[in-house]
């Protein structure tokens, strides 16, 4: 389907990511398998099932639309057996089964998104790319990029990634991504690869690379209480931001629980079950350290 992108959400009226009201598009597929990750839905380069059993009705209405009999009963499902079509979400009257993901051409995406262009003219937002990781699909989300920048009277374009792709992906783009929103999550490799499932080399080499070709960037930090807030990895981070020429941003990201039901309704166990959410005294401790460091620190992104 290399004329169609999978993705999972369009969010409009966002005031993250990026300046102004921005409508964000969420796709499907990422390199990295972060422990915290609060998207799990966006891992997989497919369709994913959701179950959310609190809506259910017990109608059974599911069990029969199953045309490979892989429903046994409401919310029973044999994963061997589902080829995930999504005949059993779309009969589902109390939606408590979410086909997360759907193949959409550009101009499917963009009609989305210009639904809601209007509530956010005037306040300096536009398009953000998220996911999961856009370059994961790196033809679609650069024709997404273009034809939004070139034909939407040039409203700005983030584009959200964790780095961990092809610098020729990166550089095709880049010219259509007025800034690039770029997540750091360790600077060890040995760590990077033990949290992430791979190392940050690339990672680290393409933030050099967009920074010395002039690209607006914003450094993004997930905080995690006991994982990358100790005080060496935070001045290795501060440090690394200030290699970067032109960049002098960093977005920190306190850690939250709020993706745990997400791993349930997914049937997936929780990697961080039990780490507490990031509170404010560590938050404040990590932000000084990168204002003494001469950083623009930012709560949030």
């Amino acid at each position: 389907m290399a004329n169609k992108g999978l993705i999972f959400d369009i969010r409009p009226n966002s005031l993250h990511d990026g300046p102004g009201l921005r409508t964000t598009v969420f796709f499907k597929g990422c390199p990295l398998r972060c422990l915290w990750c609060c998207n799990p839905e966006s891992h997989a380069a497919r369709p994913d099932l959701l179950w959310l059993g609190e809506r259910c009705l017990a109608c059974g209405e599911c069990v029969p639309a199953c045309p490979h009999g892989a429903l046994s009963a409401p919310g029973r499902l044999d994963p061997g057996a589902c080829d995930l079509c999504g005949d059993c979400a779309d009969r589902c009257p109390g939606e408590a089964l979410n086909l997360m993901g759907r193949w959409m051409s550009v101009e499917e995406v963009l009609q989305e998104v210009m639904k809601d262009a209007l509530h956010f003219e005037g306040s300096g937002g536009g398009l953000t790319l998220s996911g999961g990781e856009p370059l994961a699909q790196p033809e679609f989300a650069a024709e997404l990029l273009a034809r939004y920048k070139h034909e939407e009277k040039g409203r700005h374009t983030a584009l959200e990634t964790c780095g961990a792709v092809s610098w020729w992906h990166l550089r095709e783009l880049a010219a259509d991504v007025d800034l690039f929103l770029y997540d750091l999550k360790h600077m060890d490799p040995a760590e990077h690869l033990r949290l992430t499932g791979q190392s940050n080399e690339q990672i680290l080499e393409n933030a050099r690379l967009l920074a010395e070709a002039g690209h607006a960037m914003v450094i993004r930090l997930p905080l995690v209480p006991g994982v990358n807030d100790d005080t060496a990895n935070l001045i290795a981070t501060a440090e690394f931001v200030h290699s970067l020429p032109g960049v002098n941003r960093i977005d920190l990201l306190p850690y939250h629980r709020l993706g745990e039901p997400k791993y349930q309704r997914l049937g997936r166990g929780y990697p961080t079950a039990g780490s507490p959410a990031f509170g404010p005294d560590r938050t404040a401790r990590a932000r000084a350290l990168m204002e003494e460091r001469w950083l623009e620190v930012q709560v949030g992104g």
